[in-house]
């Protein structure tokens, strides 16, 4: 429904207003969380992170941030991305890891933005997807809705962990 897709592209921009602040990083969290509701929707319906929107992500957001930090804030965001890059794809290329690539780019593209906020940011935004999207597919196995063998998307969740540790940590 068309009217779920506003209200949470609306409750994701109204958390980063309310606990970000006006910095100039805003804008470009903003844009983050309006193109994150949309890889979400898309992930859901489909079980796919198209490539050019995890790329229009990773260049809307990743270009600024260069711009706006420090050379310090952007060395630990670019080693955050490799970082979260290597580990997701680690994850994707073992034997029923149960991910896809589409999750591996996402992963390095929000570590770049969540290792610019800093190493708790980053070690929060990688833990909270796996705490939100075990508990969820444990009540879909439990209540028949899914298999041992179905595929979970694990891209809304990679979103709203990331949107979730930028507003406690960010």
């Amino acid at each position: 429904m068309p009217w779920r897709t506003i209200a949470a592209g609306s409750a994701a921009s109204g958390l980063l207003g309310a606990t970000v602040g006006a910095v100039p990083l805003l804008p470009v969290l903003l844009l983050a969380a309006v193109l994150g509701v949309l890889l979400a929707v898309i992930d859901l319906r489909c079980l796919r992170l198209p490539n050019p929107l995890v790329a229009a992500l990773a260049l809307l957001t990743g270009f600024p941030v260069g711009l706006l930090g420090e050379p310090g804030q952007v060395a630990r965001g670019a080693l955050a991305a490799a970082m979260s890059f290597f580990a997701y794809a680690m994850i994707a290329l073992w034997p029923r890891g149960g991910l896809g690539f589409g999750d591996v780019k996402l992963a390095a593209a929000l570590g770049l933005v969540l290792g610019f906020l800093g190493w708790p940011v980053l070690l929060l935004g990688l833990a909270l997807p796996h705490l939100i999207n075990g508990p969820i597919a444990l009540f879909l196995l439990a209540r028949g809705r899914i298999g041992r063998r179905s595929a979970v998307p694990l891209g809304p969740a990679l979103l709203t962990g990331a949107l979730l540790a930028v507003a406690l940590g960010g």
